[in-house]
């Protein structure tokens, strides 16, 4: 059911202006009237609408010079255009200036409900996305799980606790450390990061602690290491459960005493630093391996942060593809593109093993890729983890589509329930016992947490 919205209807013919009227009275909407652009127009200014029925063809200022005044004044109310028969390529014109749609002469109601209801909804959209987009953080999302995140950001920001932030990869971590920062008293200072996976194991000393000229080959000056850097901000150390072991024994030194040497120095320099650490492993688990320091890892886990998938929050989707087509279409200086609903049902549906930074992708690929408006599901390829229902039919047998289709049915399953195998056997209504044979059979163990 469509919420109750405040809708201008502006056409010269006070027939067309009635008709509509009484098809949108009847949904429960407010409707206003304007007969010509220059009444629309300072209707516009003075009223909070949700959207706009706009006839192209007036006496006077006409539905396109109405467009671009709207433009010119930064409004982003939603219109559809009302053209004629063969005002056609007007039409088109409107849209490319910022029309939702537009639609035919004679006007048909199922036609009028279904666009009025898509632009409403897409309108909704914009501005739950600007209001997140002018929130302090650039974490967009309504789900309850970023609500949570969100909160957690705002209550531990302004403290000094270590914060260990795991999740996935492209899940977004160093969002909310950054996110973490600004709200913190430590906010004026530097946010410093560094990947502890991408730097080689006999480099990271040297990185975090800083060196002094001369302490070994390839050392020509002194080098300010991380720590230093990040004195009186934040330093993120992401992917902390990629550091060796000696780099982890100093970083804990570091954190007890607040105190270092750079290599091959024997100054001791105090540093006020506020640690945040990220991974995507399990640190315990790998404590118990003797893979990770099970005293750095109480040190850091202060205050634990578990990011929770994008398979687990796909109501975010929308938002977040919507946040992308706008950054991305203003860095290509292009007009905003329209994702159908058929297409945003299968991104819905994609279990995006490479999380927002793989949804960031694809959007940036489509809109360089496709050049027409709107992208509908069949722009979208074939997702990796996505089955295509064909490759079922080219089975050689009848067993052996059985079981494609059935491993591809567990692994979605298995999926939408975040990898909990109990949790996908309740929910098939089997035993967990004959669910894990499954797995095994069909090599699923990728699938499960």
């Amino acid at each position: 059911v469509m919420a109750s919205a405040r809708i201008l209807i502006v056409d010269d013919e006070a027939q067309v202006r009635e008709s509509l009227a009484r098809i949108l009275d009847y949904e429960g909407h407010e409707t206003m009237e304007a007969e010509d652009g220059l009444s629309a127009l300072e209707i516009l200014a003075r009223e909070d609408l949700d959207l706009v029925f706009l006839d192209i063809k007036m006496k006077g200022l006409d539905g396109l010079e109405v467009l671009k005044e709207q433009a010119k004044r930064g409004l982003e109310i939603p219109v559809i255009v009302i053209s004629g028969h063969g005002d056609v390529s007007t039409a088109v014109e409107a849209t490319k200036l910022g029309a939702f749609d537009f639609l035919e002469k004679p006007l048909d109601v199922d036609r009028i409900l279904l666009t009025l209801r898509n632009a409403l909804e897409q309108g909704t959209l914009r501005r739950r996305l600007e209001e997140s987009l002018h929130g302090r953080f650039e974490i967009i999302g309504e789900s309850p799980a970023i609500r949570e995140i969100l909160t957690l950001v705002e209550r531990v920001g302004p403290s000094e606790a270590r914060v260990l932030i795991t999740g996935e990869n492209g899940s977004g971590k160093e969002l909310v450390a950054r996110a973490i920062h600004l709200s913190s008293r430590r906010s004026a200072g530097n946010f410093v990061e560094v990947n502890c996976a991408a730097i080689p194991n006999e480099l990271i000393e040297s990185e975090l602690f800083g060196h002094e000229k001369g302490s070994f080959t390839g050392a020509h000056q002194r080098r300010i290491g991380k720590f230093e850097q990040a004195t009186g901000g934040t330093l993120f150390l992401d992917e902390i459960g990629d550091m060796s072991l000696d780099a982890q024994a100093k970083v804990l030194r570091v954190l007890q005493e607040g105190r270092l040497e750079r290599v091959g120095g024997t100054e001791t320099l105090e540093v006020n630093v506020r640690v945040i650490a990220a991974t995507n492993k399990n640190l315990l688990e790998e404590a118990r391996e003797k893979l990770f320091r099970e005293d750095l890892y109480y040190r850091l886990n202060v205050v634990p942060l578990v990011l929770p998938p994008l398979r687990e929050r796909r109501e975010d989707i929308p938002l977040l593809v919507e946040h992308f087509l706008s950054r991305f279409c203003s860095e290509m200086g292009c007009a905003v593109r329209e994702v159908t609903a058929k297409a945003m049902e299968r991104l819905k549906m994609h279990p995006w093993p490479g999380n927002v930074r793989e949804l960031q992708n694809l959007v940036e690929r489509l809109l360089i890729l496709l050049p027409d408006d709107p992208i509908d599901a069949g722009d979208i390829p074939l997702l990796a983890g996505d089955k295509d229902p064909s490759d079922f039919m080219q089975a050689e047998s009848f067993q052996d589509f059985k079981e494609q289709s059935e491993s591809a049915f567990l692994a979605g399953r298995i999926r939408d329930c975040g990898g909990n195998v109990s949790k996908a056997a309740r929910s098939l209504g089997i035993q967990r016992s004959h669910l894990y044979r499954k797995i095994e059979k069909y090599k699923l163990h990728k699938d499960i947490r």
